[in-house]
């Protein structure tokens, strides 16, 4: 999977560190540029166009309970019915996408229910569809959601 190019939303932070910033489109503000950062940016992306869905539908850090717990969601992608059905999980490069990461997903959608789930460090992506009868995932390699 390609990712595209987010280069030209990229420069150096006022504050005169040598750190730069990338705009989130969907934040509609400038933000640290981390590793993690960019993965997000350039996934977030990619799924807005590969599922032709506005990014009015996308969630960034989106705040959930569960069990009394305040837990984060990195992004969280809704329906036409503003109904979640996708939960997007990144991580850095240079972390390994393990079963603890798909744990940590899977407390998120303890809560949310959401028929996809999608884990990226920017280099390894995973998406799978939860067969929630079965109480397994369903990995695939291609992102084929039109709703």
């Amino acid at each position: 999977m390609n990712t595209p190019d987010y280069s030209d939303q990229i420069k150096v932070r006022k504050s005169g560190y040598d750190s730069y910033e990338i705009y989130d489109s969907i934040r509609h503000q400038w933000v640290v540029l981390t590793p993690e950062e960019w993965v997000r940016q350039n996934m977030t992306l990619y799924i807005a166009e590969r599922l032709e869905l506005p990014v009015t539908r996308f969630a960034i850090e989106a705040q959930i309970e569960y069990n009394g717990l305040k837990k984060r969601c990195d992004t969280i992608i809704y329906d036409e019915r503003i109904k979640p059905m996708i939960i997007v999980e990144y991580k850095q490069p240079k972390v390994e996408i393990t079963q603890r990461t798909f744990d940590q997903v899977a407390v998120y959608n303890m809560k949310l229910n959401v028929p996809y789930l999608i884990v990226s460090n920017g280099l390894q992506h995973y998406m799978c569809q939860v067969d929630i009868e079965r109480r397994r995932y369903v990995f695939t390699d291609k992102l084929n959601y039109y709703g």
